[in-house]
């Protein structure tokens, strides 16, 4: 079950990769803003960054550290990195293809290991977790960026069928109470958490995921005959034609530092 998860997420990312490094979401964002900012990266630090994507973590690190390695379970999305960042005058990142369950890096490697807007991707969070665990220094940590899911069981269950149904390779979105119960029952302390709103503009959301236009049809009907506490609670809008124009959802920034 989980190789055929990962299978269909290798076929997603192939087909779509050169609109993550374009996507203004995953270039910019007070994320990745707050990410490098609270990193506190130095010219010692040697950085892991797990399903790096468009490689947008991996870049704004790159001047600010010894070394870093952008790791990717799909080959594709690591070319397109590798060009993006390239591009960018960087020479001192390495791109490692592999599985974010089974990191191949001996243990205590790095510094800072760093995931944004990945996670739920990955059929097995706790295996992801304990290997990011494994492979950090005693006193580094791990910067973790991802969507979640409202608290409200009967939310949670709709943003994730809306994300599922937008893109197949989308597992599930956690909870933040999932996150932090996970990374403290692993070993890890927790530092920092910040919430902050995630808008996602309908048309360019569906785009991304190359969804057709017959199932785009479908998520909009979807969305605008959802019940008015949902449409209340993901801030649903319509544009002057009443068709969806977006919604909203969170994402958290966590920061958890390796004790021992």
């Amino acid at each position: 079950m989980e190789d055929s998860i990962k299978n269909q997420v290798q076929q997603q990312f192939a087909k779509n990769a050169g609109k993550y490094v374009t996507s203004t979401g995953h270039a910019k964002g007070e994320d990745l803003s707050l990410l490098v900012s609270s990193s506190m990266a130095n010219t010692t630090m040697d950085v892991l960054d797990i399903a790096t994507g468009g490689g947008h973590v991996a870049n704004a690190l790159a001047p600010l550290v010894h070394r870093v390695t952008a790791y990717d379970l799909t080959e594709e999305m690591l070319m397109t990195a590798a060009e993006f960042i390239r591009g960018n005058g960087h020479s001192n990142v390495d791109f490692v293809r592999g599985d974010a369950e089974e990191l191949p890096f001996p243990d205590a490697s790095f510094d800072l290991v760093t995931c944004r807007i990945a996670a739920h991707h990955f059929p097995n969070i706790p295996a992801f977790v304990a290997a990011a665990f494994r492979v950090v220094k005693p006193g580094g940590k791990l910067l973790l960026i991802d969507n979640v899911s409202p608290e409200i069981e009967r939310f949670d269950q709709f943003y994730n069928q809306i994300e599922k149904q937008r893109d197949p390779s989308h597992v599930r979105a956690w909870k933040k109470s999932e996150w932090i119960n996970l990374l403290e029952s692993i070993g890890f302390r927790m530092e920092t958490i910040v919430c902050y709103p995630k808008p996602f503009q309908f048309q360019d959301w569906c785009e991304r995921s190359g969804l057709p236009e017959d199932e785009i049809a479908l998520l909009e009907t979807k969305l605008l005959q959802a019940s008015k506490e949902l449409q209340d609670f993901f801030s649903i809008r319509t544009d002057e034609s009443g068709g969806l124009s977006s919604f909203k959802g969170e994402a958290v920034y966590f920061q958890a530092v390796r004790i021992s």
